[in-house]
């Protein structure tokens, strides 16, 4: 489960954002390009832009459902 105080500087505020526990495996990236970002010099994903659509947003909920290491997290609407 994704720990809010454990979160990169990098992400943009809102309710996702990715936490330390991240292992660079892409799969956000690709699940939802729009979204995340990969930090190649840290060698980590990020929040880029937290989801302006309703289909953004399902994106978003289906990388985090897929992280393998769940260091994405959801803190509902904000």
């Amino acid at each position: 489960m994704a720990d809010k105080d454990n979160k990169f500087s990098e992400n943009k505020p809102g309710a996702f954002y990715v936490d330390r526990e991240c292992i660079a495996c892409d799969a956000c990236c690709m699940t939802a390009p729009d979204n995340f970002g990969m930090d190649e010099d840290d060698g980590h994903a990020f929040i880029l832009k937290q989801p302006a659509s309703e289909e953004e947003k399902e994106q978003c909920i289906e990388a985090l459902e897929g992280c393998p290491v769940e260091c994405i997290g959801d803190d509902g609407d904000k």
